[in-house]
Parts: C-alpha cells; structure tokens; sequence
C-alpha cells in the first residue's frame, strides 16, 4: 500500500513537473494576458480556479484509483453495509460549499473591480446581438453598430471578402 501511494505521489508530482512549463507559455487553449490591469486580474482568477479545479481532480481520482485497486473483488475485499451515515453526508456538503466560498471571494473582488468605473478614462457600452454590436461611448456622443454582415454576392462566391469583411459597419 505505501509503495502504491508513493508512486501514485511521484506520478502526480512529475506530472505537475512537466505541465508546468508548459501552463505558463501562451497557449491557443487558454486565455491569454491581457493589456489592462483588470484583465490580467481576470487571467489570474481563471488561473487560479483552474489550479484549484485540478487539485480537487487530482485528489478525486487518486482517492477513486487507489479504491478501485485497494478494495477490488480479486483481493478478496466485501463490500461495507452501511447506510445513512449523518457524518459522512455533512462531509461531503461541507467540503464542497467551503470550496465553493473560497473560490468565491476572489471571483466577487473581480467582478466588483470591473464594474467600477470611477477610474476609467473612457467608458464603453458594448451590446451583442445576433449579428450586430452596438458601441456605446459614454461623455463623447459617439454611438454606432457593427453588422456582422456578408454580401450575398461575397457569399457566392461573385466579389472577394475583404480582410475585415465581418466589421461592417451601418
């Protein structure tokens, strides 16, 4: 048992090891770090639910492994007759909400740091619907829509798409 445990252990931590590097480099699968102050707070808090994410897998998974190879049939093991363990159900309610709370309080310090505004120099209203933006700029009496739009003819085929040919604006 402890020589299962201590691979499992070495296997984790080589694994993290490696996949280090590999987290850290700009990669097409993650968010990448934005520009501003409250993006790269934004990246950082993604990061962070990420890490916790995988630690809880890690933990899950090598708990349910080492079961399965623990306690298999071959080995001789009976299952347990219990039922309605009060304990055991408040563990894994508490655990669970704990985490979920812990999680939270750096997910609402980020969310209540983007709607600030007081800062900002500029402020933007962006507005999505299906096939359109509408811009908003507050104080400057700028408002506009871009219509993700495609001739018909650029859709046949007939005229050539421009570069930016969904950036139409009308």
């Amino acid at each position: 048992m402890k020589r299962l445990l201590t691979i499992h252990v070495g296997i984790g931590l080589a694994t993290a090891l490696v996949s280090q590097p590999l987290l850290a480099e700009s990669s097409n699968y993650n968010l990448t770090r934005g520009v501003t102050d409250i993006s790269n707070q934004v990246y950082d808090l993604h990061m962070l639910i990420f890490y916790i994410c995988c630690a809880i897998a890690f933990v899950v998974f090598g708990v349910m492994f080492y079961s399965i190879f623990k306690h298999r049939k071959s080995k001789g093991a009976v299952p347990a007759n219990f039922h309605e363990s009060t304990k055991v159900e408040v563990v894994w309610t508490v655990i669970p909400i704990i985490i979920l709370v812990l999680m939270a309080i750096p997910a609402t310090k980020t969310l209540v740091a983007m709607e600030d505004t007081s800062q900002s120099d500029i402020t933007i209203k962006i507005t999505g619907s299906q096939w359109k933006w509408h811009y908003a700029y507050f104080g400057e009496d700028v408002e506009f829509f871009s219509l993700m739009s495609t001739s018909q003819k650029q859709i046949d085929g007939i005229e050539e798409k421009g570069a930016h040919y969904l950036l139409g604006s009308g």
